[in-house]
This record gives structure tokens, C-alpha cells and sequence, in this order.
């Protein structure tokens, strides 16, 4: 008789930021967040061949999960058909399956409309931050939120992101070409790709300043700044008062979700 494999207790987790341009993915287990790939939203096959991959390395014996953040109600749902069909479950999505990870303050007019990425994103800067903070996520759109001292999240602001203002530019204009922005080599801009570069990149620094600069005066210190997205590294070059950046905050927020959902749904 062969013997069964005993079952291990320790959470293997697929962990999921599905956004408007991009889905962020990354395995974890043994307390550990994997490496993070980041997949067009548009590709879905690509993602699914990827979730499945994830999914097959895990150990059958293992408690095994799903955890979702998502600002794409129709991929989500398309997503769950997928994952039904393939008997990859359970899905777990934060303000659906799993609650919030970070609490919010009673002042907020509809907090069942306050996107679960900025809140992932928001638990994530906390946890490592452990004092009230500012995160900013540079995705398709730029999100600043501010974190209290006693870990409530406050609100934040909202505006569009760096490949946004770049298309903007160029979808509502008869010559301004699209362009990617990256970190700029000079102050001024010698063309007009140069000078599009510029005053986006100058824009987004701007206004993280500024908009963090609020924030201070409204708490009465200068919050940490917490920077993620796609872009934060090369706004974290010319925004000095940075200080940290954490890409995938976000995932780390998932976590926290799911730990607190396993946490009240021991035996």
C-alpha cells in the first residue's frame, strides 16, 4: 500500500492585481513573494497558460488559492468561467470573497467604491512603513492615498497616469506624436517628442509633490512616501523626496487580505 503525502498547511497562494493595461502576478509561499510578471490585460489566454503554470507547481496536497484584486469587472468574470473550467479554486477576491485589508474611515461617503487595488496597495505600505504614509501607484492611473498612524486609510486622489496623459495628448491633437515618457536627460525640450517627455514626467513629480505636500498639511507632518506602478522607479529618479519604492505594494496587500480571511475562518 502506498502511503498518502501529508498534507502541507502552508499557504500557496497565486496572487493577482488585475488593472486596466496590465495584470500583476506572482506566486507565494513559505512566506515569500515569487517573482512578479506583469501581462497585458488584453492577452487572456497568455494569462490563463501563466495562472496555470503557477498553479500545477504547487503541491496538490497544499491549501492552494487564488487571491484577486481587480478593476476589470469583465475580465474577473471571465476569469472565474476560466478557472471553474480548469478546477482552479478557490478564487478569493478582495470586496467579494475576501474583505478589505486595511480599514476605512467612517467619513468616506461610499467605501464599497474606494478601488481594492488603492486599498491592497495602501495595506501593503503600511505593513512596511508601520506610521501613517502616502502610497502612489503609477498604473493607468496615478492613485495618492493617505494611510493615519492607526492604519485607517483616508481617501486619496486620482488622476490619469503617465501612458494615459501620453495618449491623451496624441488622440485629441492633429500632430502631437503618441510618445513613452521615461525619465528625461535634459530640462529643456529640443523637439517636440522631447518637450511631450518633459512636461509629462515634470507633471506627474509635480503633482505627487504637491498632492503629498496636502496631505502633510492636513495631518501635520510629512508623511513617508510609498511609490508602485509601472513607472515608479524612474519617477523615483527625479523626485528626491521618495522614500521608498515597492513596484508590487499591491500584492503585498493581498496577502494581508488573505491572512486576515484565513485568520477568522480557523476551526
Amino acid at each position: 500500500m502506498i502511503a498518502e503525502s501529508p498534507p502541507d498547511n502552508k499557504p500557496h497562494l497565486i496572487l493577482m492585481d488585475i488593472g486596466n493595461t496590465n495584470v500583476s502576478v506572482a506566486g507565494w509561499f513559505d512566506e515569500c513573494l515569487d517573482k512578479v510578471d506583469h501581462l497585458p490585460t488584453a492577452s487572456f489566454d497568455e494569462l490563463m497558460t501563466h495562472l496555470e503554470h503557477l498553479w500545477a507547481k504547487f503541491p496538490e496536497t497544499a491549501i492552494r488559492a487564488v487571491v484577486i484584486c481587480s478593476v476589470c469587472p469583465p475580465v474577473l468574470a471571465r476569469l472565474r468561467q476560466a478557472c471553474a473550467a480548469r478546477g482552479i479554486k478557490p478564487l478569493l477576491v478582495v470586496g467579494q470573497e475576501i474583505e478589505s485589508p486595511i480599514a476605512l474611515d467612517a467619513e468616506l461617503l461610499e467605501p464599497s467604491k474606494v478601488g481594492t487595488d488603492r486599498l491592497c496597495a495602501a495595506a501593503g505600505a503600511f505593513a512596511k512603513v508601520g506610521a501613517a504614509c502616502v502610497v502612489a501607484d503609477f498604473g493607468t492611473a496615478l492613485t495618492i492615498d493617505l494611510v493615519a498612524d492607526n492604519g485607517i486609510f483616508l481617501g486619496g486622489t486620482i488622476l490619469p497616469g503617465v501612458a494615459l496623459s501620453a495618449r491623451a495628448l496624441h488622440e485629441h491633437t492633429s500632430q502631437l506624436p503618441l510618445v513613452e515618457v521615461g525619465c528625461p536627460t535634459e530640462i529643456l525640450g529640443r523637439d517636440t517628442r522631447s518637450a511631450i517627455r518633459n512636461g509629462i514626467y515634470a507633471m506627474m513629480v509635480g503633482a505627487l509633490r504637491e498632492i503629498t505636500e496636502r496631505y502633510a498639511t492636513d495631518i501635520g507632518k510629512w508623511p513617508p512616501l510609498v511609490i508602485a506602478g509601472g513607472n515608479a522607479a524612474e519617477i523615483a529618479r527625479g523626485a528626491n523626496f521618495v522614500d521608498k519604492v515597492m513596484p508590487d505594494v499591491c500584492l503585498e496587500g493581498l496577502v494581508i487580505a488573505y491572512k486576515r480571511h484565513a485568520g477568522t475562518h480557523e476551526e
